[in-house]
């Protein structure tokens, strides 16, 4: 089964690590993904850009209308998430909390998912 595991952040924060902070998180989270690649349960891996480039269309209005930001009002906000395969939750569960130990300090939120267009773009 395919999870979707979205990585929660405080922006603020994140944007303030210098390029050497940023690359050793980068190199601890590149850990995990090997393990994850060798295993061949890695699918797609994105970093989102801040959310200051962000735009959300809001349905149920009349004529939709795009705003400025990020859907969700919160303390921290989606920088990236992840697609695994994995036979349980629990398996998944534990993919999260070996990322969550490489970048400490935010949340990794785990859905099941399904694929409902694979689109044309192929790694």
């Amino acid at each position: 089964m395919l999870f979707a595991i979205m990585c929660y952040h405080d922006e603020a924060t994140v944007m303030t690590w210098t390029k050497a902070e940023d690359d050793a998180v980068l190199a601890k989270l590149d850990v995990v993904h090997g393990e994850l690649l060798a295993e061949g349960r890695l699918g797609p891996v994105v970093r989102l850009l801040p959310t200051q480039t962000a735009r959300t269309v809001r349905s149920g209005e009349v004529d939709p209308m795009v705003h400025d930001g990020p859907f969700a009002e919160t303390k921290e906000q989606l920088l990236g998430f992840y697609v695994i395969d994995c036979e349980t939750q629990e398996a998944a569960q534990d993919i999260a909390k070996a990322l969550s130990a490489a970048n400490p300090g935010g949340a990794y939120e785990i859905r099941p998912m399904q694929i409902f267009k694979p689109g044309a773009l192929t790694p």
